[in-house]
């Protein structure tokens, strides 16, 4: 739905910010004094609120600021805007990041062009984007040992260990390969550009309705990264001879870690982030951008 919006919807603001971060913190009172000149309602996350000496704002947990707002602003690098998504997602609050990260793949305002982008959102001239997200579930003789949710990417791994791993990847019940590896990445097309990109993966484009599958280190050469519909169902059988415990991490976060003849279930989340962009953004020119392709021949 890359299309603007000419209509303004917003009252209620929510705002997060990056912990850790005097520029962040710089930032959010810029911000602040934007919105309250412009006479909007302001509600402050409570995480965020402890770095903002008296604000002046209500406050509210991140759950509470997707169900009160109409709109949350972002302000930190992609890691801040991936936690916001999972817990926003479930409100279908819209989504708009202001990068103070490095990269920014997800957080494309930058401060320099802060009141102007984020007056041009509020004025109604936007562009609106929709991405999914994975749930992962583990489960242990039959019953459900623990589960999270994630933007970027589900991934097995040793953990500490220096090991490999051996497990079965079936799809939609089908049988794929067994494999040993160090572990195996599930990235979403959000994910493609982080660390899916890393291990060898392809970058996707977000509208695509996609997940890849990307082995980390396999102990063979004809193991390839390989892409199916993000309709289907992923089951990874944890060998019962490993002589490690896997951690399962969702964006990076671990979320559970698993035993021998563990199975691990990972679908498409029913619901979806949205993220609002300014008007004119371009994917490809983001990826020139970060990841510092060439421009056009003389130019």
């Amino acid at each position: 739905m890359d299309v603007p919006h000419n209509n303004p919807r917003f009252r209620n603001i929510g705002l997060i910010g990056r912990l850790g971060s005097a520029k962040v913190v710089e930032t959010l009172k810029r911000l602040i004094r934007f919105l309250d000149e412009r006479d909007y309602h302001v509600i402050i996350e409570d995480r965020t609120a402890t770095v903002l000496l008296d604000h002046g704002h209500p406050e509210a947990s991140r759950r509470v600021l997707g169900e009160l707002c109409d709109l949350v602003i972002v302000v930190g690098g992609d890691g801040s805007l991936l936690g916001a998504a999972r817990t926003l997602c479930h409100s279908g609050t819209l989504v708009l990041g202001v990068n103070r990260g490095r990269l920014g793949f997800l957080t494309d305002i930058s401060p320099d062009e802060l009141e102007v982008r984020v007056g041009e959102v509020l004025d109604g001239h936007y562009e609106l984007e929709e991405r999914f997200l994975l749930d992962a579930e583990l489960f242990r003789d039959g019953e459900s040992v623990g589960d999270g949710d994630a933007l970027n990417e589900v991934v097995v791994h040793p953990g500490k260990a220096v090991r490999m791993i051996e497990f079965e990847l079936f799809i939609d019940s089908q049988f794929v390969y067994s494999q040993r590896s160090d572990g195996l990445i599930i990235a979403t097309p959000t994910g493609s550009t982080a660390y899916a990109l890393s291990g060898g993966g392809p970058i996707m484009h977000p509208k695509l309705e996609v997940i890849t599958l990307v082995p980390m280190f396999p102990h063979t050469l004809s193991s390839r990264p390989i892409a199916i519909d993000a309709a289907s169902e992923i089951r990874l059988h944890i060998g019962e001879t490993n002589q490690t415990y896997p951690h399962i991490s969702c964006d990076g976060q671990t979320r559970a870690v698993a035993k021998p003849d563990d199975v691990l279930v990972i679908r498409r989340k029913p619901q979806r982030v949205q993220l609002v962009h300014p008007l004119g953004h371009n994917f490809y020119e983001v990826l020139r951008s970060k990841l510092g392709w060439s421009n056009r021949l003389g130019d």
